[in-house]
């Protein structure tokens, strides 16, 4: 950091620095005072959310003595995830208060402009000061207390809104270069969901179910499972794009026990329970390792004279069958469960085996093709990400001189 900058605790830089109301939802009504919670804060910026507007009448904020927020304040998490980030309110044309976990902060314009800090809270600077004052065994948070101790560099008014516009220009270009991979790598795995859906559509297949095309189907082991044993078990977030990721593993000692539940070579699994958007992922087994598969993982014994595993595996990760899937899906609010007997009624498109064993060989053709295209435009974000942060890093180590501004133009249009 420039040591010619001042430096300054956050709670002495704010004409307000206090946290927002303790709002039960029995306090909440259709309308009135708009509640910003702490999943309207983005890293930098504000996530509106209108369709999930949540509110308090104008009798329960006089009755709470409500803290009122207004366009242009701060507005900082300490919740995850990330902890510390914040944003910068705009108008939503009505009035609105925040939820206790958020920091509601009020700059002194003499000392900050808000936008030198919402960039701030980006770096790695201030995560690092951040990570060191989080507290929480289960739920990572930081206290209002500890969160005004957060150093802020402080160069002139002047400096930081030469800093602020280049960052401004520089953010922006970086920005719409992400938009367009994430556009392009959006359209790229729609170009292979809009190939398979094809291929399942086609009305000159049978129509099963899979209950017809598999004897059984099986749940997996209920065993407490640990860091170190003797087998490997396959749960749920094991399970990414029809295979197996062999990280974040966990092991039984209970070998014998659950023998079987030792996976065999093409064993598909489909994960019955998990968040709604997450619920049905199947993958399938390629022999990697030796291992047995987890409770909330259920295995489609196939008829394998009928039925191939990797075009199963293909159908249940496709749209038709997540489609049907919600519409068996047994929900809470945050868990979602579609158990054996929902999963054997599926309706599954089924040409005969060798022409499954065709379009398989088409749909792993096209997948390794996207799957490279996809680590491209992935690669490409990642960079764009890294290019971000070398530029706070220089923003706020006092590097980012005129000539630097420059100099970073070409490299983002590059």
């Amino acid at each position: 950091m420039n040591n010619t900058w001042k430096i300054k605790k956050l709670l002495d830089v704010c004409e307000v620095f206090t946290d927002g109301d303790w709002i039960e939802k029995k306090d909440q009504s259709l309308s009135g005072i708009r509640l910003i919670q702490t999943c309207n804060i983005g890293s930098s910026i504000f996530k509106d959310r209108e369709e999930k507007a949540r509110y308090i009448s104008e009798i329960t904020f006089k009755k709470l003595r409500c803290t009122e927020i207004f366009p242009n304040d701060c507005l900082i998490s300490r919740l995850p995830d990330p902890v510390g980030r914040s944003c910068i309110i705009p108008d939503v044309k009505e009035p609105m208060i925040t939820v206790v976990d958020c920091t509601i902060v009020r700059f002194q314009k003499k000392i900050i402009i808000p936008k030198w800090f919402i960039y701030y809270t980006l770096s790695q600077e201030y995560q690092i000061q951040i990570n060191r004052k989080i507290s929480g065994a289960t739920r990572q948070r930081i206290s209002r207390n500890n969160l005004g101790l957060i150093d802020v560099p402080l160069p002139s008014l002047t400096e930081q809104r030469r800093i602020v516009t280049i960052l401004d220009k520089v953010f922006s270009a970086i920005d719409e270069e992400k938009s367009n991979a994430e556009k392009n790598l959006r359209n790229v795995k729609l170009i292979f969901d809009c190939y398979l859906n094809c291929v399942l559509a086609d009305k000159k297949w049978d129509r099963k179910i899979i209950g017809e095309v598999c004897d059984r189907v099986e749940y997996g082991s209920s065993s407490k499972s640990k860091q170190v044993g003797e087998v490997a078990v396959l749960r749920m977030g094991n399970i990414q794009n029809g295979r197996f990721i062999w990280d974040k593993l966990v092991y039984s000692d209970d070998a014998d026990d659950n023998r079987q539940y030792f996976l065999k070579y093409n064993d598909v699994l489909f994960n019955r329970t998990n968040s709604p958007e997450l619920v049905g992922k199947t993958a399938i087994y390629k022999g990697e390792m030796p291992a047995i598969f987890a409770g909330y993982l259920i295995r489609l014994h196939r008829k394998e004279k009928i039925l191939d595993a990797d075009y199963l595996c293909y159908y249940l990760n496709s749209e038709m069958a997540i489609k049907y899937g919600k519409t068996v899906v047994i929900s809470s609010v945050n868990q979602a469960n579609i158990n054996g007997t929902k999963l054997k009624g599926y309706p599954i498109p089924c040409p005969p085996l060798k022409d499954q064993q065709v379009i398989v060989q088409k749909l792993d053709v096209l997948s390794a093709k996207t799957k490279k295209l996809e680590a491209i435009y992935q690669a490409k974000i990642n960079k764009l990400e890294k290019l971000k942060k070398s530029f706070l890093h220089k923003a706020f180590s006092g590097e980012l001189s005129e000539h630097t501004d420059v100099n970073t133009n070409s490299k983002v249009h590059a």
